[in-house]
């Protein structure tokens, strides 16, 4: 069978064979950094004309359809616009930190995808915490969006770059609450093991109703963290103009643009990980036959067939309910999110320990 992990395998056979393998590590290593690149580049094209074929069906009207077949290459048109015009710098602005805040931004995004596994024994870095890792990481977030609306020296900026640190500081704590309770069950930080615990099943359907809890939750909060409507405030273009990112054009609002859909990409990721079982198919109990069945689409398609299921979810969001007001926002982390996020892991952690789950 053609698959991802078989693609990769035999590449790397072929380096070994005719490089030897300090050389053919070597050249793997510049491989895997180009596919970064690439994946970033093409992932931004493809999510953006997601968002808008998606937001253009929910509203019933038809979206991009004129450049190109069904309009896909609307998004590669707006690209070459955004990426050829001036990128302008602010007379006040702090120019070092002003410059450095998107490059922050997207090697952060990039890092992100280290412990991701996409298909079966293909991941960059199977770090023993790796959920962890990834928590520290996209904290790592917020200081970007704080330089950038600092540094610009313009009040809209600024206003829109502390809502964006009360809001992406608050529901850190309930996704982490989250994503504990998945590391309960699972017995580990480590990505690949997680994936392996839900081998008999996943845990929203092993796990009980503290799963599907934790779930809505992760959703909620992540949507929070990535800067997304409803809870887009930090841009709101209706108060903010847009925000920390209102003095950037050119390439330099291209990555904070790109960063976003990425930190999209990679929150989606993680959640189908830790609730559907990554690239794990979809097996059930000892029912051999069914299974086999399963185990016959690539690991792959069950992996980005999940995060693509988990960032329509994100974007339905967006074009479904109105932007909170900021003290919403906080009275919806603080209030509600964290103390049911509390509760809910006390109840997983019994669970786990008395072996209730599936």
């Amino acid at each position: 069978m053609i698959s991802l992990e078989f693609i990769l395998q035999s590449v790397d056979r072929w380096l070994r064979d005719r490089l030897g393998h300090e050389v053919a590590v070597a050249v793997e290593y510049v491989l895997v950094g180009l596919f970064v690149i690439l994946f970033f580049a093409v992932l931004g094209l493809v999510l953006v004309f997601m968002e808008r074929k998606v937001s253009a069906w929910m509203q019933v009207r038809l979206g991009p359809n004129r450049v190109g077949p069904g309009g896909t290459l609307q998004t590669l048109a707006d690209t070459i616009k955004l990426v050829s015009k001036e990128g302008l710098t602010p007379a006040g602005a702090d120019r070092f930190l002003f410059n450095l805040a998107p490059v922050l931004m997207i090697v952060v995004s990039m890092l992100l995808l280290a412990p991701i596994a996409f298909a079966r024994n293909v991941q960059l870095w199977d770090i023993n915490i790796g959920v962890l890792y990834v928590s520290a990481i996209s904290s790592v977030s917020v200081l970007a969006v704080l330089i950038a609306g600092w540094s610009s020296n313009n009040k809209y900026s600024l206003l829109g770059a502390m809502r964006s640190g009360a809001q992406i500081v608050s529901y850190e704590l309930s996704a982490g609450l989250s994503v504990l309770t998945i590391v309960v069950l699972s017995g580990s930080l480590q990505v690949s093991q997680i994936i392996e615990a839900q081998q008999t099943g996943w845990w929203l359907f092993r796990g009980h109703v503290p799963v599907l809890v934790a779930m809505i939750i992760y959703l909620i909060a992540v949507t929070a963290e990535t800067n997304r409507a409803p809870f887009d405030l930090a841009e709101a273009e209706s108060e903010l103009t847009a925000g920390f990112h209102t003095e950037y054009s050119g390439m330099r609002f291209a990555l904070f643009f790109l960063a976003e859909y990425a930190n999209v990409f990679v929150a989606s990721a993680i959640g189908a990980i830790l609730f559907l079982g990554g690239w794990m198919p979809l097996h059930l109990g000892n029912w051999d036959a069914f299974n086999r069945i399963m185990d016959w689409i690539p690991s792959s398609i069950w992996f980005f067939a999940k995060t693509f299921f988990f960032i329509f979810v994100i974007m339905w969001f967006r074009w479904t309910f109105p932007r909170l007001r900021i003290d919403q926002l906080l009275e919806l982390e603080w209030k509600y999110l964290l103390p049911l996020g509390i509760v809910n892991l006390l109840v997983a952690t019994t669970i786990a320990v008395a072996g209730w789950y599936f």
